[in-house]
């Protein structure tokens, strides 16, 4: 029995062991995410947000806050977007309130955020957003991930960008936009992340 142990180990000797691919813990395929995207191994189970779920949840955001401020303005809030007005000597009155309409948005997601890891369109949608350990943002990650945002809200660009950003999503294997590889953020929903990632989330 053990000349045939002796063999055995011979005949591997000059073979990488398979056992050998996984010695740092979790699945290979999130290994290989680490070591191609220089992240963090996510937890078990752990389901990311696709691009189409996202921009959906965006598109809620937008539609709350824009509908709080026409409310509150009486509806000249819509003068953002009026393009005769910015062609006109008064075009101040509409950079007013294109100016309005990004400090709102920017308030929005980063107040949100501190209080529920996630904003209200992402809540509807079952998303939550975690660094990319599991842990809470901080106050400083969500003002950046909030500000780098407002770019999706001028028209044209919007448009580009958020192309561009959907492509990163779906050809990242983490499913992070160049917003959250700068800032460090993970988009999931948020009953797949594990019960200490979950505890902040509202």
């Amino acid at each position: 029995m053990a000349l045939a142990g002796d063999v055995l180990r011979e005949s591997m000797a000059d073979h990488d062991s398979p056992i050998q691919l996984n010695v740092s813990g979790g699945t290979l395929a999130k290994q290989i995410v680490a070591s191609e995207q220089g992240h963090a191994p996510l937890p078990d189970g752990v389901v990311l947000a696709s691009g189409v779920r996202r921009v959906a949840a965006f598109t809620a955001d937008v539609v709350i806050v824009t509908t709080i401020l026409m409310v509150v303005t009486g509806g000249r809030i819509l003068n953002a977007w009026n393009l005769t007005l910015w062609n006109s000597l008064d075009f101040h009155y509409a950079f007013a309130h294109a100016l309005v309409l990004m400090v709102a948005h920017w308030l929005y997601w980063r107040l949100t955020g501190l209080a529920y890891s996630r904003s209200l369109g992402q809540r509807l949608f079952n998303l939550a957003i975690v660094a990319e350990d599991g842990s809470a943002l901080t106050s400083e990650m969500w003002d950046s991930r909030s500000f780098r945002k407002l770019v999706l809200l001028i028209p044209l660009l919007n448009l580009y960008i958020g192309a561009y950003e959907l492509a990163r999503i779906s050809e990242r294997h983490t499913h992070q936009s160049n917003v959250d590889v700068h800032v460090g953020s993970i988009v999931a929903h948020s009953d797949s992340l594990p019960p200490a990632s979950r505890r902040h989330i509202r």
